[in-house]
């Protein structure tokens, strides 16, 4: 140790110099912090009646979705949201499909059109400098699309039957929608998408979607969501284009607005493309956040995340032993209602004794047998989560938008990760209970001979 009067002026205004580098460095993470918290945040605001969120990257692409509250649990009859996803980007009263293709494609743009359970999305990404075309080009979509006969038989009908004849193969898929609707019954439990046994001559048409696209398409339902763009720049162009758009439903079609209720039970689908399981619990919704569902689900985990690992979550760990075998646990969150779902998926033994590792594991959970390092890594593991989730890309457009037609804001991640942080073991422990005490949601599809009955793997239906 030695005084800082025994050293050289030239040593001194060294010194001083770092100490000036090193505050201003600190200032610097500070800074850097601060703004990718502010990063994460939308700017929200009406405009022309619209509600729209917007943030800016400073980034040189744009993406722009319209969230419609038309998701397959507010339609009146099946199909009808999937027959409005693939009426997207059609022929319009200003502009048939194929200007609609070409134009796009000068610019360099993409258009995509999905659904999820909540929310049908449609979205352009494009060249910053493009904002007014594709704002008028959303904006033309939901409120003056033709839904021709031709296009409806020609392109709808068609493709329906090219995606059911895919999802007849996907057992996971199967397994996820038989689950959801053991769990929920109609709303949340409506399938994702309809399956080839749908009896879906008598409720989709193009008339039938006309009239759903007007219940569906109206400002009091929709929100407008950019990422990459300034509020300015999208506020101008919103009230010069979306003028057009009603302010209210135009047709007498009323939607499946239901609250949600939980129900739990079991479903058995005998299938030869394979074997999944399905074992869900009540999860965490938006609504009603529940960190310790987000953490036991980080812990529960599935695959690892670093090469050359088994991982540290409990069905990483169990998978290890048996090849072939996918597992995985997730917390799947809805405006009013949530599922923590356990999916396995592989040879139909593998995925028995899996199941029942599972259910041990979540015993071992509800018992205090979790160590204080797993529950450290499951914690940052699902604020890794959390933050991944809302930066820039598909999920947040839509977790936005979905924030805002369904609670009038987007959902806020800074109060999210901060919860996260306060989840304890004993947490943990009460929830994995809770849920064990509880009615179980346990869906099996493929040899049935081998997968397990819920009472077989202790769980009560």
């Amino acid at each position: 140790m030695f005084l800082r009067s025994a050293l050289s002026r030239g040593a001194q205004l060294a010194a001083r110099r770092q100490s000036c580098s090193q505050l201003s460095q600190r200032r610097g993470y500070a800074a850097a912090a601060s703004s990718a918290q502010s990063a994460l945040n939308y700017d929200t605001s009406e405009v022309a009646g619209v509600k729209v969120a917007t943030r800016d990257s400073h980034g040189p692409t744009t993406k722009l979705a319209v969230v419609a509250k038309a998701g397959t649990r507010y339609q009146p009859a099946p199909g009808l949201t999937v027959g409005l996803e693939e009426f997207a980007f059609k022929n319009t009263e200003k502009r048939l499909a194929l200007r609609i293709v070409r134009e796009a494609e000068l610019l360099g743009g993409q258009l995509l059109a999905y659904h999820t359970r909540e929310a049908l999305v449609l979205e352009a990404s494009f060249l910053r400098e493009d904002i007014p075309y594709f704002t008028e080009l959303l904006a033309e979509v939901i409120s003056q699309t033709k839904y021709t006969t031709y296009e409806f038989h020609e392109d709808v009908e068609r493709v329906l039957k090219v995606k059911q004849a895919k999802l007849a193969h996907d057992v996971s898929a199967l397994a996820l929608d038989s689950a959801h609707s053991v769990a929920f019954h109609t709303g949340l439990g409506a399938s994702l998408y309809p399956t080839s046994s749908t009896p879906l001559k008598n409720y989709l048409n193009e008339h039938s979607i006309a009239d759903y696209a007007g219940a569906v398409y109206a400002k009091s339902n929709i929100a407008l969501v950019g990422d990459g763009a300034t509020p300015t720049a999208l506020h101008k162009w919103t009230e010069q284009f979306f003028k057009s758009v009603p302010a209210s439903p135009t047709s007498a079609v009323a939607l499946n607005t239901k609250a949600t209720t939980y129900y739990g039970g079991e479903q058995r689908t005998p299938h030869t493309a394979g074997n999944s399981l399905v074992l869900a619990f009540p999860g965490s919704s938006f609504g009603t956040y529940k960190p310790e569902i987000a953490v036991l689900a980080s812990l529960l985990g599935g695959q690892p995340n670093v090469k050359w690992s088994p991982g540290f979550s409990l069905l990483s760990k169990a998978a290890a032993s048996v090849p072939g075998v996918v597992a995985s646990g997730s917390n799947l969150a809805y405006s009013d209602a949530g599922l923590l779902t356990i999916q396995i998926t592989g040879a139909a033994a593998s995925v028995r004794k899996i199941g029942e590792e599972a259910v041990k594991a979540l015993k071992s959970i509800s018992e205090g047998g979790v160590s204080k390092e797993d529950l450290t890594k499951a914690i940052a593991k699902a604020k890794f989560n959390a933050l991944e989730a809302s930066q820039s890309g598909i999920s947040t457009l839509l977790s936005a938008g979905s924030g805002i037609i369904h609670t009038g804001k987007p959902f806020e991640i800074a109060e999210t990760v901060k919860s996260i942080d306060g989840v304890t073991a004993d947490n943990l422990k009460t929830a994995a209970k809770a849920l064990l005490d509880g009615k179980a949601t346990v869906a099996a599809v493929g040899d049935l001979n081998v997968l397990p009955y819920a009472d077989e793997l202790g769980l009560k239906v």
